[in-house]
């Protein structure tokens, strides 16, 4: 597994708890959460409807993100369509414990299995 260094920031924070893009609208909502490690956004993963974590990267170019899933510690570059190593990040490192999966809970839709690719 190759380690990054560019393309990582670990002095910024996450841009929150959950999906930035997915809350900014009423009906948006997330299976899982990813990390910009360059800016810090907070996107929905690939298995969300909207997919804003790799929409992120196309939009500014920022290629490595983390998970931002608790436990987990591994990092993605779209360029390489690999995982990488890369330096640790700022925290909060994943969103709370107890935030529901999928998420956010009041938005989420009971057939939401249904919208997995």
């Amino acid at each position: 597994m190759p380690e990054h260094t560019e393309n990582i920031n670990p002095s910024v924070p996450p841009s929150g708890e959950g999906c930035a893009d997915c809350l900014a609208t009423p009906d948006g909502w997330w299976v899982h959460l990813r990390r910009c490690a360059a800016c810090g956004h907070v996107g929905c993963c690939d298995n969300s409807p909207s997919r804003h974590a790799a929409l992120h990267f196309r939009r500014t170019g920022h290629p490595i993100i983390a998970s931002f899933e608790p436990g987990d510690e591994w990092m993605y570059d779209y360029r390489s369509e690999n995982y990488v190593k890369g330096q640790p990040l700022a925290p909060p490192r994943w969103h709370p414990d107890d935030q529901a999966i999928p998420g956010p809970e009041d938005r989420v839709p009971p057939d939401w299995e249904s919208y997995l690719t």
